[in-house]
């Protein structure tokens, strides 16, 4: 199910498109929001998938907050629900789902839906990436490329198999926000990705990770936590 968030200024236009939407078995969630600002919030707020947003709303309008989460490294849905045809082209610029003519056909607005499930699962698919800063360069780099972490102050060093990239971002952010894709910390200093762990070495007093050529201890501390870790992902200590 789809979690979405309607915005336009008049209530009643609100109203009538989560009712419309509420008979929908892929919806979920419905977050009502009367103003940009307060769409922008319930983004801050909730889980949410996509977002049925009016273009002429007073101060932020549609539009101004597509371009706002267009910014966003993985961006909610956007479908356009207005009586204006002549904003069609600005929005599928902005790289929208679709773009609903008022009054609303319930055919219409569930052909909107399936095209946002379709968009949320292709969006599942894709692969996590990483903005990187080299030499001046910003680039984007594939998450699941990145072997380990290590700390440099207030800095994070994300290494690859083929390079190294530093980031403004502390290592305890990164272990909170990777955890889930399967990062662990092993020391204080260091986060590795268990994909990329081809064998522990385990020895009295020493524990070890092996990712290519790279050995890096870990901390007695940290150990448990490894080996508990490491039992999903079947990597035997050798």
């Amino acid at each position: 199910m789809i979690n979405v968030v309607v915005a336009d200024d008049e209530p009643p236009a609100v109203e009538e498109l989560a009712f419309l939407l509420a008979k929908d078995p892929r919806i979920g969630k419905i977050h009502r929001a009367s103003s940009g600002a307060q769409a922008l919030k319930a983004l801050d707020e909730f889980d949410v998938d996509a977002l049925f947003l009016d273009i002429h709303m007073p101060a932020l309008t549609g539009l101004d907050i597509a371009r706002v989460i267009s910014r966003f490294t993985r961006p909610p849905a956007v479908v356009f629900v207005t009586a204006d045809e002549a904003q069609a082209l600005e929005a599928f610029e902005l790289a929208a789902v679709d773009y609903i003519l008022k009054p609303i056909r319930p055919a219409r607005l569930a052909e909107s839906v399936r095209r946002i499930c379709e968009a949320v699962e292709d969006a599942a698919e894709a692969p996590e990436l990483v903005t990187v800063d080299q030499g001046g360069v910003t680039r984007m780099i594939r998450r699941d490329d990145i072997t380990h972490v290590l700390a440099q102050g207030d800095y994070a060093r994300l290494h690859t198999k083929d390079a190294s990239y530093l980031i403004r971002v502390p290592l305890g952010d990164l272990e909170q926000q990777w955890s889930e894709a399967g990062f662990v910390r092993i020391h204080r200093s260091c986060l590795v990705a268990m994909d990329h762990i081809g064998r522990v070495r385990l020895q009295p007093g020493r524990a070890a990770v092996v990712i290519g050529d790279v050995e890096l201890p870990v901390s007695r501390r940290a150990l448990p936590n490894l080996r508990e870790r490491l039992e999903s992902h079947r990597v035997r200590p050798l």
